[in-house]
């Protein structure tokens, strides 16, 4: 896989970002296997495999997230995108950031006291193991959301004056 040049700090700390969300992947496998083992051999289930896999998961899938937008590899129509001028390209780029930049704010706006309460009071699974997921996740994820935004800013300064991919019907054809 290529991967999209870093243009800027954020791109940075998007890339650092994903480069532990590879890791902690691997680290899933291996306590995914640790519990199988240790269930079908041992016949001693863990009590903490399966929420460790659920709390580590929700940090890869944010990750990836910034990883995507970095990559600019998110979603866009390239069948309007393409046949469009340049001048409407932009336009749509300004609009979509401004659109994730209005919904990461809303989110945060809307969210940030129960994130704060949860973080406060250290709110845990309430499970046998007990993990503090809820505690560490929902400020994880408006943190992922500032980060998210700053991203689509930073692409959409670097990518400004940057030639336009041309993109072939083809390209999605495997």
């Amino acid at each position: 896989m290529v991967e999209h040049e870093r243009t800027g700090w954020v791109d940075a700390i998007n890339w650092g970002f994903s480069r532990v969300a590879m890791w902690l992947v691997a680290f899933i496998v291996a306590i995914m296997f640790y519990e199988v083992v240790m269930r079908y051999v041992f016949v001693k289930p863990t009590l903490w495999v399966n929420e460790m896999s659920l709390w580590v998961a929700g940090m890869v899938y944010l990750f990836a997230g910034l990883y995507t937008m970095q990559q600019r590899a998110h979603i866009r129509i390239f069948i309007l995108y393409d046949i469009v001028p340049r001048w409407l390209r932009r336009t749509f780029d300004v609009i979509s950031t401004l659109f994730i930049c209005v919904f990461a704010a809303a989110v945060i706006f809307g969210a940030f006291g129960e994130a704060y309460a949860k973080f406060m009071r250290w709110e845990t699974f309430g499970t046998a193991w007990d993990p503090p997921i809820p505690a560490t996740m929902k400020p994880l994820i408006l943190i992922t959301l500032v980060i998210m935004s700053l991203q689509a800013i930073s692409n959409l300064i670097y990518d400004w004056n940057r030639e336009p991919e041309v993109h072939d019907p083809t390209d999605d054809v495997i």
